[in-house]
């Protein structure tokens, strides 16, 4: 008898690619590979049962995400942990975030302000460490932290400067997850609280201000712990 062999559709293989990709990305943000581990194509094609080209299309994406990097003649890698790094996804976030909040405090409507407010209430109100997380801040509390960023600086209503601060966020993400213990010392509460209160009263240089200060003791944090 005849063997009829199925050959994935499009759809199919964009179906594989995804599965793949969040299982990576999630392995990536989880520590469950270390900086600098390699990602080879064959063996994750042999782990999922997926082609080559699956695996291909679901490293290339996160490699344009900043959470692999393409090595010339050597496949792919999680970004190695490095001090001059972080000090550069720093410098660049303070370069572009304070000027993305003025944007929006400049052109932030009523449905921008009601946005702040709900995504800090939300920061607020979830516990930064679960027993279950041990000394890593929680999932939930890193999504809450992202949103809340995230929404201060929509308000600009430029999606493309939002991209870049997305990818920007995600390489900073990948460092605190790797070195975020708790730090008894920083008041990450109070940070939060007067930037919301500085965008809501429209106060674009206190805002700024703060954000950045925010920005540099985030930075330096980071590169404490890789020292």
């Amino acid at each position: 008898m005849t063997r009829i062999v199925h050959t994935p559709t499009s759809s199919e293989k964009q179906m594989l690619s995804e599965q793949v990709y969040a299982h990576l990305r999630n392995a990536i943000m989880r520590g469950e590979y270390a900086p600098g581990d390699a990602l080879k194509p064959q063996d994750l094609s042999r782990q999922h049962g997926v082609s080559l080209a699956v695996v291909r299309e679901a490293l290339v994406r996160l490699v344009g995400e900043g959470l692999a990097e393409r090595l010339t003649n050597r496949g792919f890698a999680v970004p190695a942990f490095s001090d001059r790094r972080w000090q550069q996804v720093g410098e660049a976030r303070r370069a572009i975030e304070p000027v993305l909040l003025r944007m929006s405090i400049e052109r932030g409507d009523v449905h921008w302000e009601g946005n702040v407010r709900a995504a800090h209430h939300r920061l607020a109100r979830t516990p930064v460490f679960t027993p279950e997380d041990g000394e890593y801040y929680s999932e939930v509390w890193a999504e809450a932290h992202r949103v809340f960023h995230r929404t201060l600086l929509e308000g600009c209503g430029n999606p493309v400067l939002l991209e870049t601060f997305d990818r920007l966020w995600v390489a900073s993400e990948l460092a605190r997850r790797w070195s975020a213990h708790r730090n008894p010392e920083r008041d990450g509460i109070d940070e939060h609280r007067r930037l919301e209160e500085a965008a809501l009263a429209r106060d674009p240089d206190t805002a700024a201000d703060v954000l950045t200060r925010h920005l540099t003791l985030t930075t330096a944090a980071l590169a404490e712990q890789e020292g």
